[in-house]
């Protein structure tokens, strides 16, 4: 239990930290990940607030999280592959040059989210190692 709330702590501060990035991009590229990216994390917030005992387990809610996560995790490769950049970037080079890498990341948190039961609190509980585990992987690879 202990591994599992250091990953979910882990996951929800590199994901919910999207959100905080310095300055907002000015190129529209970089804009639209960055927004995507805060998808994710707003999303990821809302599933470890529930696992982690800040909000109250609400099963709707906990879906559409889910679901958004599924989404926006699909779109990850098409938003990165323009190899934009901009100051207010936290995206690092080595996204484009272990490119594969990269999208096997993305596909890594659309099957963990897939994999999340969204039905009760205890299902959510263990549904967010993988999530935040994913989320984890490709932020220390691929972010500044």
């Amino acid at each position: 239990m202990k591994t599992l709330s250091k990953l979910l702590v882990a996951g929800l501060v590199l994901a919910g930290g999207v959100a905080f990035a310095e300055g907002e991009a000015a190129d529209p590229t970089v804009k639209a990940r960055q927004e995507l990216m805060k998808t994710i994390g707003m999303n990821t917030k809302t599933l470890g607030d529930m696992a982690g005992g800040k909000a109250a387990f609400d099963a709707a809610a906990a879906e559409a999280a889910k679901a958004a996560i599924i989404a926006a995790s699909s779109e990850i490769a098409a938003k990165f592959e323009p190899q934009a950049t901009d100051p207010a970037t936290e995206a690092k080079p080595e996204i484009w040059t272990n490119w594969d890498d990269f999208v096997s990341k993305g596909a890594a948190l659309k099957t963990a989210a897939e994999a999340l039961d969204a039905t009760s609190l205890d299902t959510v509980k263990a549904g967010m190692a993988g999530v935040g585990g994913a989320c984890k992987a490709c932020h220390t690879a691929y972010r500044l």
